[in-house]
């Protein structure tokens, strides 16, 4: 099956983030995409100063537009991330609609992004948003799809708990920035990807050099053996690539560190 990973320069009008969105989610369709994806905080910029700003209730304008659009389209459409309001508290949340446009997973970031790179870059998401407490995936007729945000996906277990679900395709809607984006996205995707012998695709926003957080772009996808098989540069684009389920299973057999693992040694484990 064919996906599609939107790399959408965000401003800071949100009405003309949505309708761009929308119109790549059109242009992917027609070129065959079955699942598509947008980038983490696709309708507003990405930065703690913005996420009340933009914040809404899902469902909410940005969600309902995501929900009409993947109908109209027929595709499973993963919509990035939003700033979403809920109980007095913030969120970095994905959703997830299906070919009818009904909400099939909802995805609440889980890893809140607090760094210091002394002299790069010192950022907070716990000053404003909330951590989600839950693990997110949606079944296709394709494969079982595992969700993460960004962070999520330096935290190795989760990829693993996806897998063991049987997920065999991880989508990572994120903005890595230029000073981690060059030293840690790629090798990131290619980790989860052969440690777990699945597909990972991440969605970054396009890079604006003019906005306060200067996102790396660069929306990948690696296949099981850790091969990088389509990847953008910094610019708006639409990168397109053909998911193999065949390949992965031959990969697997190959390679059976599946049921090689010794369980009575270790284990991970979910826990809610």
């Amino acid at each position: 099956f064919r996906l599609a990973l939107i790399q959408l320069h965000v401003s800071a009008v949100k009405s003309d983030n949505l309708q761009r969105a929308c119109g790549l989610v059109r242009e992917a369709s027609a070129k065959g995409a079955k699942l598509v994806a947008l980038p983490e905080c696709f309708n507003s910029p990405y930065g703690t100063q913005y996420f009340k700003e933009y914040a809404e209730k899902i469902p909410g304008e940005s969600t309902q537009k995501l929900s009409e659009v993947a109908k109209e389209c027929s595709v499973y459409l993963i919509g990035g991330s939003i700033p979403e309001e809920d109980g007095g508290k913030l969120y970095n949340t994905c959703t997830v609609f299906g070919p009818d446009g009904a909400l099939l997973a909802k995805h609440r970031k889980v890893h809140l992004f607090d760094i210091n790179v002394p002299g790069k870059i010192q950022f907070k998401e716990s000053e404003t948003l909330s951590p989600g407490n839950s693990f997110s995936m949606f079944d296709t007729p394709y494969c079982k799809v595992g969700l993460g945000i960004c962070y999520d996906m330096r935290f190795a277990e989760m990829a693993q708990i996806y897998g063991q679900k049987g997920c065999q395709l991880l989508i990572y809607p994120g903005a890595f920035n230029m000073t981690t984006g060059p030293a840690h996205w790629e090798l990131l995707q290619r980790g989860r990807a052969v440690d777990n012998q699945l597909y990972v695709a991440t969605v970054s926003p396009a890079r604006d050099e003019k906005a306060s957080y200067v996102a790396w772009g660069h929306s990948t996808v690696v296949n099981p053996w850790g091969e990088v098989i389509a990847k953008a540069g910094a610019e708006e684009t639409v990168v397109y690539t053909d998911i193999d389920l065949k390949k992965l299973a031959e990969i697997r057999q190959q390679i059976p560190i599946l049921s090689q693992k010794r369980c009575d040694l270790y284990g991970v484990e979910m826990k809610k």
